[in-house]
């Protein structure tokens, strides 16, 4: 356990240099002038932008060389300061608590409602291979995993929001309008876990101890139960840590779709206006979200199987 938490603290401090580096050097690269940007966030578009902008530049410090401005960001880095938004001022780390907040409450029912569709069809489908549940599920999964998020999240608040009237297209505060950006991303999720479960109930459905155990007389639900979920949950289990990759980019444009006032919404507008800071404290924050996941798959997928703890 030791070893664990000690690799997963180096590949943690990793993470956190190589996306600190590549937001700080993609940022200077951007066309325009960040001073301009970060003065018409500050003082609107009608203000004197070139005054305020030599006011801005001089202020922050962006006149320096980048590499002075990136030791200054790692130093503080390591004392855990991520420093202060450019356009509002305010600490990043007190903007990152309230957006990281309603990205985890997303990502978690997002999660939730994947394992809810995905693994369900995949274990009808992997009882009955190439049976008409199986057929169905496959073109199911293939439609749903060719549409990207933007279009997906379009067509349900489409349907659910303006046609039939259930849920509100946008908006943040009830679970109501969580339900529609959660599925967005489920669905994708889902698409792909129900062939991943599909294929791992129909690999253990031939094993011999699961045939043994049907010859036994026990309710197909029975061997199902004590013989199958646990050693098909192995690979869906693993795959969920590749799952976290399709939510750390999910997240960005279904929280912008839906202007749900997460970490990935925040990311795009700090982006747009040139906020530095709090770029690189969004972009770290999702960087370690997705070392935590992968934490917790590998540490789920030893409990599942200890042989793969004593192989660590």
């Amino acid at each position: 356990m030791r070893q664990f938490l000690l690799a997963r603290l180096a590949q943690a401090g990793i993470v956190a240099f190589v996306v600190g580096a590549l937001c700080f050097a993609l940022m200077r690269v951007l066309p325009g002038d960040a001073a301009m940007r970060i003065a018409a966030g500050r003082y609107g578009p009608d203000a004197r932008i070139a005054e305020a902008a030599d006011k801005v530049r001089l202020e922050l410090g962006l006149d320096r060389p980048w590499l002075v401005q990136f030791l200054d960001w790692l130093g503080s880095l390591v004392r855990f300061d991520l420093g202060h938004s450019l356009v509002t001022g305010a600490p990043v780390v007190d903007e990152l608590k309230v957006q990281l907040g309603a990205s985890v409450w997303l990502a978690a029912a997002a999660l939730l409602l994947s394992l809810m569709i995905g693994p369900t069809t995949g274990v009808f489908s992997g009882l009955r291979p190439n049976g008409w549940t199986d057929r169905l599920g496959l073109a199911g999964s293939v439609i749903l995993r060719s549409l990207p998020p933007f279009v997906l999240g379009l067509i349900l608040m489409l349907v659910f929001a303006i046609w039939l009237g259930w849920l509100p297209p946008a908006g943040f505060g009830t679970w109501r309008d969580l339900v529609l950006p959660a599925l967005t991303l489920a669905l994708g999720l889902a698409a792909v876990s129900s062939r991943v479960t599909r294929d791992a109930i129909a690999a253990v459905a031939k094993a011999p101890y699961f045939v043994f155990a049907r010859h036994k007389g026990l309710p197909e639900a029975a061997v199902v139960r004590r013989h199958g979920l646990r050693n098909a949950a192995i690979p869906v289990v693993s795959y969920l840590g590749l799952q976290a990759i399709y939510l750390v980019e999910g997240v960005v444009v279904v929280e912008s779709i839906f202007a749900y006032p997460g970490i990935g919404h925040a990311l795009v507008h700090a982006i747009v206006e040139r906020d530095i800071p709090m770029v690189q404290g969004t972009a770290l924050a999702m960087g370690l979200m997705f070392v935590a996941i992968t934490a917790a798959v590998d540490a789920a997928s030893a409990w599942l199987d200890p042989r793969l703890g004593r192989v660590q």
